[in-house]
């Protein structure tokens, strides 16, 4: 069983992630309705951002100046 998924993994990791992601997308919308799904998604996708930049070290001040420029731009 454990050579199978690894064996799936390996070869098919894309498409184990997609019906993943696929299948949690869909819990959250028949659990909480489609826009409160969205913006849970929301939130969760600036929860990655932020811990993302803190991984890198990222100062809050250099955050902030990068987002208001991207801000600004558009």
């Amino acid at each position: 069983m454990t050579n199978l998924l690894q064996e799936l993994l390996d070869n098919h990791r894309g498409k184990a992630i997609g019906l993943l992601l696929g299948l949690f997308l869909a819990l959250l919308i028949l659990t909480f309705g489609f826009w409160r799904s969205v913006f849970i998604l929301i939130c969760m996708v600036l929860g990655y951002i932020i811990g993302k930049r803190i991984d890198e070290k990222a100062r809050f001040r250099e955050m902030y100046s990068s987002f208001v420029d991207r801000v600004k731009r558009n």
